[in-house]
């Protein structure tokens, strides 16, 4: 079974001055996941790309609230239960997707509750990419809302349920979507939508304009979202941790 790829950002020098910054996932047959955020991350967002079976790829963006410099505690055991309970759940070839992708938000949020030694919110969007069928059965814990692009329209998927972290036993949908032929999934950190000038916010409308100019692959679609967000603001983002994750199947 293939590793990961994820970074929370500890134990390595941050750039100077903040660069953008891109990571892909794993080989995935006709699709690919990728990352992009701005190096000097101060909160507490993190990202997983983690390969659980032949056919079978866990991916999701996190937004612990609190600094990372305060939030390191409750960041790796957030990603240890992520990698444990994510290959553990997901490896059965004949598992109910949406049963798995349930109990993986129960068992992270009540790892974050420990962790913190209480309530700590954590908007979370978690997802499973099914490489035989194209689809992604998901969870939106309170998250921003991912975004669905075929070629007619940007569907946007909202919260199933509360942010992880507030309340032990909160209930948490899970749904499955289909990803057609050049079809694209973008999820995006409240940092990107939050962007400000003149006070004007960058919001969902934003990243609809680059998911809506079909990129061609996964990392071109999160490092223009990225980009768009910069030229938007004419300055590096530094309001808050700016983060877009993409998968983008092929034609």
């Amino acid at each position: 079974m293939k590793g990961l790829l994820s970074k929370l950002g500890f134990g390595s020098a941050v750039a100077e001055p903040t660069q953008l910054v891109h990571e892909t996932s794993p080989d995935l047959t006709g699709a690919e996941l990728a990352v992009a955020y701005f190096s000097g991350r101060a909160g507490g967002d993190f990202y997983e790309f983690l390969r659980v079976s032949p056919n079978r790829t866990l991916f999701g963006l996190l937004d612990l609230a609190g600094k990372r410099e305060t939030s390191r505690t409750v960041l790796d055991a957030a990603q240890a239960s992520f990698r444990a309970s994510g290959a553990e759940l997901f490896s059965d070839p004949e598992l109910n997707e949406a049963e798995a992708m349930v109990e993986l938000a129960r068992r992270l949020n009540l790892e974050i509750m420990r962790a913190a030694g209480g309530v700590r919110s954590c908007p979370a969007f978690a997802g499973c990419y099914n490489e035989e069928l194209g689809t992604v059965c998901y969870v939106n814990a309170g998250h921003t809302p991912g975004l669905l692009y075929d070629q007619c329209s940007i569907e946007e998927l909202p919260a199933t349920g509360l942010p992880l972290g507030l309340f032990s036993l909160a209930p948490t949908d899970a749904r499955i979507v289909g990803l057609g032929p050049e079809g694209a999934l973008a999820i995006v950190s409240r940092g990107v939508v939050e962007a400000q000038c003149a006070d004007e916010e960058f919001g969902l409308n934003g990243v609809k304009l680059v998911l809506g100019g079909n990129p061609p692959s996964a990392t071109q679609l999160s490092r223009g979202i990225l980009e768009q967000v910069q030229s938007f603001l004419c300055t590096v983002p530094k309001h808050n941790d700016v983060t877009a994750l993409s998968l983008k199947r092929a034609a």
